[in-house]
């Protein structure tokens, strides 16, 4: 017998299908974005109970923000950088939202336009919800798929109008419906991918991984315990109107995200250029978005204080390692120990295990110890404004996306 091929045992990330992982691995391309950044007092992602989300990790709790939280925080940070309207949406108001765009497009009354919207959706097959008009589960779809249903049937609709239900559902069964939510996707469907379970072929394979953050350090949970004054006691009145109290917990985060760029690509139908800049939007949202949890109570939104973009062509590596030992107060606070944790680690990467990006970017304050920059920029290269991270990031992941189309 042959001895069976080591390769067929190698893993598949999630967001790789086997179909493609065999005409991508030739020229894949992952981008990896890690970040340090600190947080002060803050609840930015809670628990059913209200506490700030927290893991074990290195054998001590550490503060967590789930990969969902940034997640959409990232997503809805999208809305900054590209029209809303070429954006998707997540709904179980997908009927709902067809009904409404064909009265306002096309001016239809309300209930013609239900009728028809539910008469062409009806080929999608997925089940309703408790409440009418609504599908089972959120649906993750584009804006202008829906406008591109409209373009089908909008020269008809006059004829339309006037069919009993019958008839309407025959007049538009043949209408493309899952061709038309299967394809041209808008960048956060291609980014995050879509999972329909009653049509596998809505299925879109994830272009992106988004770790959950933790910190670097242990971190214990705090109680804020705060009072409300009634503003129209009289003078002799005293006491409280409300009291309250709300956890809480500061800390350094850890923060890891890596895009498939090849799956990036494919899922965006090839297109080089809308492929670059949707990872140029992922890399400044993901960069720059903050989770909102609490925020009008605390104040948290900081700015990262390290960014590193490493480009691989092996596979991505999340670096939380660096940091299985708790990063210990020293004088000197937390967030200079992690950088330089996170460092090294980044190092053992390379030389021990072999994993070299071909690209590394970043932008960080460079310390005050000459050794201590030497030894960063070593690791991590110089530092760079974010802006020129970025583009240069995404000019090397252009440059390969070409390299793979020739």
């Amino acid at each position: 017998m042959t001895p069976r091929s080591r390769t067929a045992h190698r893993p598949v990330p999630r967001f790789l299908s086997r179909s493609s992982q065999q005409k991508a691995n030739p020229m894949r391309c992952y981008v990896d974005v890690h970040i340090l950044q600190t947080v002060p007092p803050s609840n930015l992602n809670r628990d059913d109970a209200g506490t700030p989300k927290q893991a074990v990790y290195g054998g001590v709790k550490r503060a967590r923000v789930s990969s969902q939280a940034w997640k959409r925080a990232t997503r809805t940070a999208f809305a900054d950088h590209v029209d809303p309207r070429e954006l998707g949406t997540r709904t179980k108001k997908i009927s709902a939202l067809f009904a409404e765009r064909l009265a306002t497009r096309c001016q239809l009354d309300p209930e013609a336009s239900t009728r028809i919207a539910t008469s062409v959706l009806a080929e999608l097959g997925i089940k309703p919800g408790k409440k009418a008009a609504e599908t089972a589960y959120l649906l993750f779809f584009g804006r202008p798929q829906l406008e591109r249903l409209i373009d089908l049937i909008e020269a008809d609709l006059p004829r339309l109008t006037g069919l009993d239900d019958t008839d309407l559902a025959a007049a538009v069964k043949d209408v493309p419906v899952l061709h038309t939510l299967g394809t041209g996707h808008p960048i956060d469907v291609a980014l995050f991918g879509r999972m329909v379970a009653d049509r596998a072929s809505l299925n879109v394979d994830a272009a992106t991984q988004v770790a959950h953050a933790l910190s670097t350090h242990a971190v214990d949970v705090e109680f804020d315990y705060y009072t409300a004054v009634d503003d129209e006691n009289l003078k002799d009145e005293t006491g409280a109107g409300m009291i309250g109290t709300v956890e809480f917990q500061s800390a350094t985060l850890y923060r890891f995200a890596t895009v498939g760029v090849h799956q990036l690509a494919d899922n965006l139908g090839g297109d080089v250029e809308a492929t670059v800049e949707a990872l140029r939007v992922f890399l400044t949202a993901f960069t720059t978005s903050m989770p909102s949890g609490h925020g009008n109570s605390f104040g948290h939104r900081t700015t990262p204080n390290l960014l590193t973009v490493a480009v691989r062509t092996d596979q991505p590596v999340n670096l939380v390692s660096a940091f299985e030992n708790p990063v210990r107060p020293d004088g000197r606070g937390i967030l200079a120990a992690s950088v330089q944790q996170f460092a090294a680690e980044m190092t053992t990467a390379a030389t021990l295990w072999g994993l070299r990006p071909v690209l590394v970017a970043s932008t960080y304050s460079a310390p005050d110890d000459t050794q201590a920059t030497a030894t960063l920029t070593k690791a991590l290269g110089a530092a760079k404004p974010f802006p020129e991270v970025i583009d240069t990031v995404v000019a090397v992941a252009r440059d390969r996306l070409k390299d793979t189309a020739r």
